[in-house]
C-alpha cells in the first residue's frame, strides 16, 4: 500500500465475476466458489432489465451465458435490458458452463448485496450499461447500492468503462467509491477520472507500468488491474506497488 493515499478498505485480491472459470460467471453459485477458495472481494457486472431491476450479467445479450434461444424464440430480442425481469428470472444461467451448475438463475444486485453483507464480502460493481442507457443505468445502480449498503461499514466500489455511467452514479449516490476502468490509456483519462471524483482507476494489467502508475498515485487514486491470471503478471503488478488484482485464476492465487 502506498502509505500517503488516502486509507483503502478492500482486500488486494478480487475474484472476477464471481469465481473466474470454475462457475457460471455472475452468479450466487459462482460467489460461492469463489469464496470457498478465500476471497472475500468480488467483482461484478450489473445492468438494468427493461423494467428497471439491477441484475448480473457481462454481455449485452443474452446468448452466451442462458438458455434464452431455446426459452425465448427466435423471434424476442435477444438484448438482456429489452426484457422485464419477469423474463429474465426464469432463464437457466449455469446449463452453459457444466450440468453440475443447471438451472441456477441469475441473480439480482438485491440477491447479490444479502450474500455479500451477510458473510462480510467485499464487492466491486461493474455497471455495464445496455447501448443508449448509459448515464441512467448508472443512476439506478448507484441508487439501488447505496440503499442496499446503507448503514454498512463498506461500500461496493462502481466501475464503469463508460464515463456517462459514472456521471450518473456521482449524480445520484456521491457517496459511493468510483473507479474508472480503462483498456488503453486514451488522451484525458487521468483528467475524466478526476473530474467524476474516482477513487480509482482499474485498466488492463499490460497498461501499468512505474510511470502510470506514478501518475495515478500522485493524483490521488488507487490502482488497480484486471484480469491477472498469470503470477508473473501479478507478481509485477505487485513490484510496481499497484492496489487490487481482478483474477479470474481463484484456484490458482490465495488471497490471504
Amino acid at each position: 500500500m502506498t502509505p500517503d493515499l488516502p486509507a483503502w478498505p478492500y482486500p488486494r485480491w478480487v475474484a472476477h465475476r464471481g469465481a473466474g472459470k470454475l462457475a457460471p460467471e455472475n452468479t450466487l453459485a459462482a460467489f460461492r466458489v469463489g469464496a470457498s477458495h478465500g476471497f472475500r472481494m468480488f467483482e461484478c457486472d450489473v445492468k438494468l432489465s427493461s423494467d428497471g431491476v439491477p441484475f448480473l450479467m457481462h454481455d449485452a445479450t443474452l446468448q452466451r451465458t442462458t438458455n434464452a434461444r431455446a426459452k425465448l424464440g427466435a423471434g424476442n430480442s435477444a438484448v438482456g435490458g429489452d426484457h422485464p425481469w419477469g423474463v429474465l428470472s426464469q432463464l437457466d444461467a449455469g446449463s452453459w458452463h457444466s450440468r453440475a451448475f443447471a438451472g441456477e438463475p441469475l441473480p439480482t444486485l438485491d440477491n447479490i448485496a444479502a450474500f455479500c453483507i451477510r458473510n462480510g464480502y467485499f464487492l466491486n460493481i461493474e455497471i455495464k450499461p445496455t447501448p443508449g442507457t448509459e448515464r441512467h443505468t448508472g443512476e439506478v445502480v448507484a441508487r439501488e447500492a447505496a440503499r442496499l449498503w446503507a448503514g454498512q461499514a463498506v461500500p461496493p466500489l462502481l466501475t464503469s468503462f463508460e464515463p456517462d455511467a459514472l456521471r450518473g452514479a456521482l449524480d445520484s449516490a456521491p457517496g459511493l467509491p468510483r473507479g474508472l476502468l480503462l483498456d488503453t490509456l486514451w488522451s484525458g483519462w487521468l483528467e475524466t477520472a478526476l473530474t467524476l471524483d474516482c477513487k480509482a482507476i482499474v485498466c488492463n494489467h499490460a497498461l501499468w507500468d512505474r510511470s502510470s502508475v506514478t501518475q495515478a498515485h500522485s493524483a490521488g487514486f488507487r490502482t488497480l488491474s484486471y484480469t491477472v491470471n498469470d503470477e508473473w503478471a501479478a507478481q509485477r503488478l505487485m513490484d510496481l506497488g499497484t492496489d487490487g488484482i481482478i483474477t479470474d485464476r481463484v484456484d490458482l492465487f490465495s488471497p490471504v
